[in-house]
């Protein structure tokens, strides 16, 4: 072969390569961020689709094809309305739920098989009907306060209920948003009122409380800045006249100091006088006598000058406890003030907490009263329907089979009229005979428990027509039993000659006597 052919078998070959990556690569199917790859057909063993999020795959031509599931979220407006509660009281739910396609695996093939090519529309309807029944189931299994006041624990038993059941067809719950919920019977806003009355009493009891406090506080404060003014203006006079008795004292100290000293210098003069000369005894008895007089005027004015001091420091003591009583008194006053007005604020809150709590009581009490009454009246309007309904089914019953027994007897009746050669009579009579064993059983039963032995016949002996009175009387007692005959004759019908013929029976009779 020459280089040309060559050369063209490698461009085929290339061109053919070329042409396989690019049909290849038309296959290959990527998946976007927010949507699912199905491959379904031929994907393996046990397997109906295979499922992808995020990268891509080769479909297989001829035995495999492919679809996009979108993971866009989904908002549904669930308006539950009349919803029963655990308590029996019909409430409002409205919420909105947000639900979309889940990216798990187990949950993704179950998306692929039951919401593959559907529309939107009817993925929303079908969830929407999950969740109206899920979510009736969760309103039934709490109480109102349950539902109202702890919002978080509602929510999470809507969670644990729905998600599972909307995992089912493939689609997992995103949000759940309840916008209010409300009653027909006013229960909630009730127990709103009874909040907002039990909060604001308890802000007024607070703020009595703390204008107590505050009162109290305010009165202690004034009486212990009285108490050390009082305390500090005493010591201050007490510093003062102690400093000024101290300097009195020491005054007479120093002067006592030099009389002593001049006394001693006196007597040390006079001494020597004396001892000098006669004239010098003079001057020191006078000397004495008037260092005596000097002495006890001192000591006088001494004791003059201590009485004075402790006088006025016994005023200023009584001056204290006069201020201390008055500063006292005001405290207490003043305290028994604040008492006064803190009893008034606490008779004031505790009226208008039991005012409340009353007209609440009595509102709920109305209202309990208003449900028992629509439930009992609930209550026989279904009972009387069902026993209605029983009368009437039972009446209807009995209808039906006394129109059975009925039909039944007509036909026989008419098979034997027909087995009579149409003979209604003798039909009659083969059904009078019928009834001849209960009759006479009635006519035995009505005799069989007379004690014959119990009855006392007085008899004279004969009658006129011959035979006692006491034959006369069994026998009559015999007859008076309706014979069989004239049963059949009052009935309109003749028995058969083999059953007897009554009348001839009773000729002879008539004849022998």
């Amino acid at each position: 072969m020459g280089l040309g052919v060559w050369l063209w078998v490698i461009i085929a070959a290339l061109a053919l390569i070329f042409m396989v990556l690019l049909f290849l690569a038309s296959r290959y199917k990527r998946c976007p961020s927010d949507k699912i790859l199905v491959i379904y057909g031929r994907v393996g063993e046990g397997q109906s689709a295979q499922c992808i999020h995020g990268g891509g795959a080769l479909v297989i031509p001829l035995i495999q094809d492919y679809a996009y599931m979108d993971l866009t979220p989904m908002t549904i407006s669930i308006p539950l309305q009349n919803a029963l509660s655990m308590q029996n009281i019909r409430i409002n739910v409205p919420s909105t739920f947000t639900v979309g396609i889940s990216t798990e695996e187990g949950i993704m093939n179950n998306a692929a098989e039951r919401l593959l090519n559907l529309p939107q529309t009817d993925i929303e309807e079908m969830a929407k009907e999950i969740i109206f029944g899920q979510l009736r189931l969760t309103v039934a299994s709490l109480t109102i306060e349950q539902i109202n006041q702890d919002r978080e624990k509602f929510l999470e038993e809507i969670r644990k209920n729905v998600a599972p059941e909307l995992n089912k067809i493939g689609l997992y719950l995103i949000n759940v948003n309840i916008t209010d919920i409300t009653d027909s019977s006013d229960y909630i806003e009730s127990i709103g009122k009874k909040a907002a009355a039990e909060a604001i009493n308890q802000a007024k009891i607070d703020v009595a409380e703390q204008e107590k406090l505050g009162a109290i506080g305010q009165s202690m404060a004034s009486k212990e800045k009285e108490i050390r003014v009082a305390e500090n203006l005493a010591e201050a006079e007490k510093g003062k006249k102690k400093a000024d008795a101290e300097r009195r004292v020491f005054v007479q100290q120093q002067e006592t100091s030099a009389t002593i000293g001049e006394a001693t210098a006196n007597k040390e003069k006079d001494i020597r006088v004396a001892e000098n000369a006669a004239e010098a005894e003079k001057g020191k008895k006078k000397a004495e006598a008037d260092k005596r007089i000097y002495v006890q005027q001192q000591e006088a004015e001494a004791v003059a000058g201590e009485n004075t001091a402790k006088a006025d420091i016994a005023e200023s003591q009584a001056q204290l406890a006069v201020k201390k009583a008055d500063a006292y008194m005001r405290g207490e006053v003043a305290n028994r003030k604040a008492m006064e007005e803190i009893q008034k604020a606490q008779y004031n809150t505790e009226r208008e907490r039991l005012i409340a709590e009353e007209v609440v009581q009595k509102e709920i009490e109305k209202q309990k009263i208003e449900i028992a009454a629509e439930a009992e009246a609930e209550r026989v309007r279904r009972v009387a329907k069902g026993q209605a309904d029983a009368i009437l089914l039972r009446y209807q019953a009995e209808a039906e089979g006394v129109r059975k027994v009925l039909e039944s007897k007509a036909a026989g009746y008419s098979d034997l009229v027909k087995s009579c050669s149409g003979d209604a009579k003798a039909a009659g009579t083969f059904l009078m005979i019928e009834k001849l064993q209960d009759l006479v059983n009635l006519q035995v039963e009505a005799i069989k428990n007379l004690k014959i032995d119990k009855i006392t016949v007085w008899d004279s002996g004969k009658e006129n027509g011959g035979g006692t009175t006491t034959a006369n009387f069994l026998s009559g007692f015999v007859k008076s039993l309706p014979p069989l005959h004239d049963i059949a004759e009052m009935a309109g019908l003749d028995l058969p000659k083999f059953l007897g013929d009554m009348k001839s029976m009773n000729k002879p009779a008539k004849d022998d006597q």
